[in-house]
């Protein structure tokens, strides 16, 4: 029954981290949306920005930790996401909890307008969203997890792996909004470009700084690739956005750079994990071949406002 669990909202990343930071241990790669993104608002604040200011939604971000009967938390979503329609994204949650939590939102008046995350947790939320707005859910994209536990590192192709500097910030947000575009493209969808992750050059220049976005170059000086590979939360770093344009695919670049990228992160001591498009068979048969294997299937959800009458 729903009132089995109880949802503890928080407005402030790090009081969420106190509170969620036991879970979020003991499911690290599961984990590692919430954890990554949370750390890394943690850090914004700390150095004085708040890009949340400048996005415009009509409610504050949130974060919240469903614990059950006896206290313990048993799973945890948030509401961080810069572009709308500003979806959670949630760890797999009980169906009940999830419910709950459809109608938490709805009475205060706060229209979930997508719902992200682990499966079924996030499609009940979302469908229930729906049957208490009188809209409509549309499952929108299915995307799959992926650890890697063996690892194979094709050979290198001719060039060099190389840290983006602050020189290639404006070639690297272009990247990262042609991966999204491409990537809707690749799965036989329309592409949208205000789905994904919005970058800004400032948020860019972050991530630069924090040595976190790789590029492969040619012999020639030109560069080819563009992967990310995310600052360590909970022992678990997460590979993407994984882009080669057209005019240099082929060459098995982006196989070797995530390998490489990934064999440096298990040297390290981390965990490696990964999301691809469930759509996209290219790409699973890519990173399922470097030694990835599936750990979830997740989705994203949308869900619309009853029409005007």
């Amino acid at each position: 029954m729903a009132d089995t669990f109880t949802l503890e909202f928080h407005d402030a990343p790090q009081s969420f981290l106190d509170a969620a930071g036991d879970l979020l241990a003991a499911q690290p790669v599961l984990g590692s949306v919430i954890a990554s993104v949370t750390s890394r608002t943690v850090r914004e604040l700390a150095d004085g920005m708040d890009s949340w200011a400048e996005v415009g939604a009509p409610f504050p971000r949130w974060w919240v930790v469903v614990r059950d009967r006896s206290g313990e938390p048993v799973s945890a979503a948030m509401r961080t996401a810069p572009f709308a329609p500003h979806p959670t994204f949630g760890l797999p949650m009980p169906d009940d909890a999830a419910r709950a939590l459809a109608v938490a939102l709805h009475d205060r008046g706060e229209h979930l307008g997508g719902a992200n995350g682990a499966l079924p947790g996030a499609e009940v939320l979302a469908r229930t969203t729906a049957e208490l707005s009188g809209g409509e859910m549309v499952s929108e994209k299915a995307t799959r997890l992926w650890e890697c536990t063996t690892l194979h590192v094709p050979p290198a192709p001719e060039g060099r792996l190389r840290p983006a500097a602050e020189a290639d910030a404006e070639l690297v947000l272009a990247w990262f909004t042609a991966f999204h575009a491409e990537a809707d493209e690749q799965a036989g969808r329309e592409p949208d470009p205000t789905s994904g992750e919005h970058n800004t050059l400032d948020t860019v220049l972050v991530r630069i700084r924090e040595g976190v976005e790789w590029l492969w170059e040619l012999p020639d000086g030109a560069v080819a690739h563009l992967t990310g590979c995310g600052l360590p939360s909970y022992g678990v770093s997460r590979i993407g956005p994984v882009y080669t344009p057209r005019e240099h695919r082929g060459r098995g670049i982006a196989s070797y750079v995530v390998g490489e990228l990934t064999r440096r992160g298990l040297e390290a001591g981390h965990r490696m994990c990964l999301f691809t498009d469930r759509a996209n068979p290219t790409s699973n048969k890519i990173y399922a071949g470097l030694g990835y294997e599936p750990v979830a299937d997740m989705a994203e959800h949308l869900v619309s406002l009853p029409a005007e009458p």
